[in-house]
């Protein structure tokens, strides 16, 4: 069990005090509700995005400590009702209205219009129900801490039955800022074809574009020991390098993706250090991201909701906020345009920051502020839409080890969803018996445990005044990710009591 648990909590979890239920309880008082989100949530896992309902017990996902945590469980139930969408900058996020979201809220004075008084705030970091939380409220979200630097990769190469020309590449590729540069340039306009008569991998640029091009062939040439063609169609305005080599597009499709729509980071690029990855960056922009002078704003499209959400984490690594949205498909003057995702840098330190990246000059006129902001390895940024849905179908959750937490491409959202029921025998106003079913986390266990031993043989009066504290503290303390824990069993205690009450006024 996690060390960060009390021994006392780790006994009443696994020797739990008064379990069960009363059959002719006096009062009944459950509290709680199995929390969970849509089925086509996108988590964070390691470092890739994966639909909630398609992850893997085993696979590891990004919680609120910035680190990687194992899924030990997973859960799936029918739900009919209202539940909530929220939107921030980097997306939005469906889920149930207990749900906990780590985030601030913010107090509706005038005072905290103003973004530098926002930040005094961030000491309140809670963990938030859904539907306690407002727009322009704070949502929290991790950034992730790992690096883990990799000098070289091995390279498979295969020769088929009917390859009798193939020229072979190095059997290791070093892992240095050239080659990131080169991966970003081929993840933005790269495509491979492995056919039996043509295979070759293409990377597509503007005619204009020659210094690209130029620095690509030079790449290829430092990377794979091999000589690219430089095709230009002056006709459709495009100038492509083509690398006639079996090997390499066999490499590149392995590592990067089939089809744009397919297109990813490989997970190693993703913990690398800031400056190989500030090379990645600078690759994906020459390649398919644009910056704008008058419109003070940089962008990058990609069809490809993997890489987008992977851009968005390596510009955060490097303290860069993005924005990121969801185009829906669309017909432009006879041409048919695919779902895109894109991603917009806007505020002055952000574009600082990246333009440092691009070696691009860019001239800086007006100060833009941002209502976001980066601190302690965390992203602070506000809610922008809150919306109440009507839903009827599946619904699911995690249970993660340690962190007890999840990160999904907007919310860093607590896995707990407990259900807690207690019940009361009352004898001359007093409790003489208690027991209580609880379906949930060990401090949700430890905490119910403990309150029916605070409280059996007490009044109700006494037993009333039962607080989140009395039981978080007569337990030796409980993490702050599981507070809520000590305040259920509380709230469950005073929803009998208060049950007793009203069937003896009936």
């Amino acid at each position: 069990m996690s060390d960060m648990y009390t021994e006392k909590v780790k006994d009443h979890f696994m020797n739990p005090r008064n379990v069960g239920e009363i059959k002719d309880a006096d009062g009944v008082g459950t509290v709680g509700n199995p929390t969970c989100v849509v089925p086509d949530t996108n988590v964070i896992s390691n470092p890739a995005t994966i639909q909630i309902s398609n992850i893997d017990i085993g696979e590891k996902v990004l919680s609120h400590d910035g680190k990687f945590h194992k899924i030990t469980q997973k859960f799936e139930r029918k739900y009919q009702g209202n539940i909530l969408m929220i939107k921030n900058r980097l997306g939005k996020t469906i889920l149930t209205p207990d749900h906990l979201i780590y985030g601030i809220q913010v107090p509706k004075t005038h005072k905290y219009c103003y973004n530098k008084n926002k930040r005094q705030l961030v000491d309140f970091i809670t963990w938030q129900h859904s539907n306690d939380l407002k727009k322009n409220d704070i949502v929290v979200y991790p950034i992730p801490l790992k690096v883990k630097d990799v000098e070289y990769i091995d390279v498979k190469q295969k020769k088929l039955a009917y390859d009798f020309k193939s020229v072979g590449i190095p059997a290791k590729l070093k892992i240095d800022e050239e080659f990131m540069r080169f991966a970003g340039y081929f993840l933005a306009e790269g495509y491979t074809r492995i056919q039996k008569c043509k295979t070759d991998a293409v990377l597509c640029f503007n005619i204009n574009e020659k210094k690209y091009v130029s620095d690509c062939v030079n790449l290829v040439r430092k990377i794979f020991d091999f000589n690219a063609k430089v095709v230009e169609y002056p006709k459709h305005n495009k100038s492509n390098v083509i690398i006639y080599n079996v090997h390499v597009t066999r490499f590149l499709r392995e590592m990067f993706g089939n089809g744009a729509r397919n297109k990813k980071i490989p997970n190693f690029m993703m913990f690398l250090p800031l400056k190989k990855q500030s090379e990645l960056i600078k690759g994906l922009w020459y390649g398919d991201g644009h910056v704008d002078q008058n419109r003070f704003r940089a962008s990058y499209s990609t069809i490809s909701k993997q890489l987008s959400q992977q851009i968005k984490l390596l510009l955060l690594r490097q303290g860069i906020i993005p924005s990121v949205y969801e185009e829906k498909p669309r017909n432009s003057n006879g041409v048919n345009h695919q779902k895109a995702y894109r991603i917009y840098v806007l505020d002055t330190p952000s574009m600082k920051k990246l333009t440092s990246i691009l070696n691009i000059d860019f001239t800086f006129r007006d100060k833009i502020s941002c209502n976001a902001w980066i601190e302690n390895k965390y992203l602070y940024t506000p809610i922008t839409e809150i919306k109440e849905i009507n839903y009827n179908g599946p619904v699911h959750n995690l249970e993660v080890s340690e962190s007890h937490s999840y990160t999904t491409n907007s919310l860093l959202i607590h896995n707990c969803g407990d259900v807690m029921s207690i019940y009361i025998k009352v004898k001359d106003n007093k409790i003489a018996d208690i027991k209580f079913k609880t379906f949930g986390c060990a401090a949700a266990i430890a905490s119910s445990s403990i309150a029916t031993e605070l409280v059996k043989g007490k009044t109700l009066d006494e037993a009333e005044k039962l607080s989140r504290d009395d039981v978080a503290n007569e337990l030796g303390g409980l993490p702050a990710i599981k507070m809520h824990c000590s305040n259920l069993a509380a709230d469950a205690l005073r929803e009998a009591i208060k049950d007793y009450r009203k069937k003896q006024k009936k």
